[in-house]
């Protein structure tokens, strides 16, 4: 056994733990189990401090269970969140599991016949049939209102500074997470619940049932909840979210977050996001401190996640797409870019369309830099460009002579005009 605790302490990713936990770990493989919120069909950056727990959890020997909040995502959790959740129908919430199980086994063993392969469930499974007046009487007699309110969420929600107080929908969802613990003592002998630091109180209701109802003992454990230097929330770009799924956050787009980390945040995320060694993270801090300006904590940490989420493939041409703005690329560089990807690239950049029809017949350059884009603001000043050898199209010098065709398109739909090194304009064709 690999002392777990010890690894999640020295890679900042510790925030709570019950005492005995890591007496109790040291003895034998246990199972532990974080539960995911099922709302999108795509886990998100803030998801993936969890799964790395249950990632390094594994990887100690010990048997990791991801939970699908299915009937907890029917609900809403007050931690955290001010507002109640959008609730679920039956279908979407199987339709997301799947999804989400296929991004999981991209760092978890579901497959393998190893004891301590990972596990998928759904607390909708257990849930589902349970009648209320069952519930009540089995599981709420056992804990009373003091100690519900007692909790951080749901002081904070009754609070006078809180608009809108609290439904019992959501006041009772501390009992249905910690239900799902003693489900999972009882059925799978899961004895740790590990999440962020704002569910200790929800896990601790847990531990609590398993005390009071089946005389056992279970423990808790939490991770800090991830901040940006700046202040800012992590995991959140210009468009929302940074997500797993490939369709709604290109690799390249991942690739950029992650490098456009500061030098701060680098040196925490490093050691939570990567499997690098303590040996090997320190070596490149040092090397990192010595020459920031080389950004080359930024530049491992956005390689390896990028490659553990998406593919060595994605980070090819992630890299290959930064360079295109950033660095020494050609016109083949530009032609590999698929849609999505070029776009990304050049958002922000200003845009104008041209028919179809004319491209096909050839349009002269200079009216296409001032008549048809307004790129330069006459023809004057596009001609003394040209004659300057300032002007590229698709990452290539063109004279005045130059007639741009249909040859030119980068995905028979873009092409890129370029003035000097830094000012961009895309042409699209309708």
């Amino acid at each position: 056994m690999k002392n777990f605790i010890e690894e999640v302490t020295w890679r900042g990713m510790l925030h709570d733990v019950m005492p005995g936990t890591e007496e109790h770990l040291m003895e034998q493989m246990r199972v532990a189990y974080v539960g995911i919120d099922p709302t999108a069909d795509s886990l998100h950056i803030g998801h993936l401090v969890g799964v790395m727990l249950l990632k390094h959890f594994q990887l100690s020997g010990h048997k990791p269970l991801a939970l699908v909040g299915g009937a907890t995502g029917m609900i809403g959790d007050p931690s955290g969140k001010s507002n109640e959740r959008n609730l679920l129908d039956e279908a979407t919430l199987r339709h997301n599991q799947e999804a989400i199980k296929g991004q999981l086994a991209r760092f978890l063993d579901f497959t393998s016949d190893a004891a301590n392969a990972a596990e998928l469930v759904n607390n909708y499974d257990w849930m589902k049939n349970f009648s209320f007046l069952d519930f009540i009487r089995d599981i709420g007699k056992h804990i009373t209102v003091n100690y519900m309110m007692s909790k951080d969420s749901v002081k904070k929600r009754l609070s006078s500074e809180a608009a809108e107080g609290m439904s019992f929908t959501e006041f009772t969802y501390q009992l249905v997470q910690g239900y799902d613990f003693l489900h999972l003592y009882r059925e799978k002998n899961c004895t740790l619940q590990m999440g962020g630091s704002d569910q200790w109180g929800n896990i601790t209701t847990g531990t609590e049932l398993v005390r009071r109802i089946a005389s056992g003992k279970a423990y808790a454990l939490t991770c800090p909840l991830i901040t940006k230097a700046d202040g800012t929330k992590f995991g959140k770009s210009e468009g929302g979210n940074i997500w797993l799924d490939s369709v709604r956050t290109s690799p390249y787009k991942f690739y950029q977050y992650w490098l456009n980390t500061s030098d701060v945040d680098a040196e925490k995320y490093i050691k939570i996001f990567t499997f690098l060694s303590k040996e090997e993270i320190e070596v490149l801090t040092e090397k990192h401190r010595e020459a920031p300006h080389l950004r080359l904590l930024q530049k491992r940490l956005a390689e390896e996640i990028t490659v553990m989420v998406h593919s060595a493939e994605d980070l090819e041409n992630a890299i290959k797409a930064s360079n295109i703005l950033f660095g020494n690329s050609t016109s083949d560089d530009l032609k590999q870019l698929d849609e999505a990807t070029f776009l990304d690239v050049f958002d922000g950049v200003p845009q104008a369309e041209i028919s179809r029809t004319e491209i096909e017949a050839g349009i002269d350059i200079v009216t296409v830099l001032n008549e048809k884009t307004g790129f330069m603001k006459s023809n004057g000043e596009a001609r003394r460009a040209l004659t300057a050898n300032s002007i590229s199209v698709n990452k290539e010098k063109v004279a005045e002579d130059f007639v741009l065709s249909t040859k030119d398109l980068i995905n028979n739909q873009f092409v890129l005009l370029q003035s000097g090194k830094k000012n961009y304009f895309v042409v699209r064709i309708v």
